[in-house]
């Protein structure tokens, strides 16, 4: 059977089954290259988070995968990630924003996170495991602003863990219940759904407000 990339969003499950037979082992590195891109890359907040972490769970609860190897290679992978693009924000930057017209580094991703960051502070490296784009964006920041390392790695090890965890243990006790395979692509769209409603919330707020200033 073949996949192109936008199954990787509407039939995550049959593409991490098929990935599981025929990769073996293998699968847990094309997972861990998946989260690490997500998490480590500025240019890849697009890629599946929230439900690839539950839809493999429940691949695991199939017998496909171990569910504590997935879950240490997926905690590794979204560390590893944080780091990483702490380090590229404390060392390049506002250079790679500059063109505000730049479709790769977007500038208004950027600005969304300051805005969360100015809100919600170190925490913020936390609370955006669970926001799609601001998760991508939130290392960044936290490097562009100078936070202590060891500050921010505390929070991106907590947010990880209970990121990682929760939705993995999610996927695996209850993917096979009936009506959640059976709805399985309802369900990934209602995790995607709720984990941009912070920053829906947030961005409309603002927009709440800055009438109210300009009224």
């Amino acid at each position: 059977m073949e996949f192109n990339f936008l199954d990787l969003f509407l039939h995550l499950d049959l593409v991490l089954e098929q990935w599981a037979t025929l990769y073996g082992t293998q699968i847990y590195l094309m997972l861990f290259l998946i989260i690490f891109c997500e998490t480590g890359l500025v240019v890849m907040p697009f890629l599946p988070g929230d439900s690839l972490l539950f839809v493999a769970g429940l691949v695991a609860a199939l017998g496909k995968m171990d569910p504590v190897v997935l879950s240490a290679t997926l905690i590794a992978a979204a560390i590893l990630g944080d780091s990483t693009n702490y380090v590229i924000g404390r060392t390049a930057g506002e250079r790679l924003f500059r063109n505000p017209d730049s479709r790769i580094f977007r500038r208004d991703y950027l600005e969304q996170t300051k805005a969360f960051y100015a809100h919600h502070g170190g925490k913020t490296v936390t609370l955006a495991r669970f926001v799609p784009i601001v998760r991508t964006f939130a290392p960044f920041v936290a490097g562009m602003s100078g936070m202590p390392y060891l500050r921010f790695l505390a929070f991106s090890v907590f947010g990880t863990l209970v990121w990682v965890g929760g939705l993995v243990t999610l996927g695996y006790y209850f993917g096979n219940v009936e009506f959640i395979r059976k709805n399985l692509t309802v369900m990934v769209l209602l995790i995607v759904g709720i984990s941009f409603a912070p920053m829906l919330i947030h961005f409309l707020r603002n927009k709440w407000q800055q009438r109210k200033v300009q009224a």
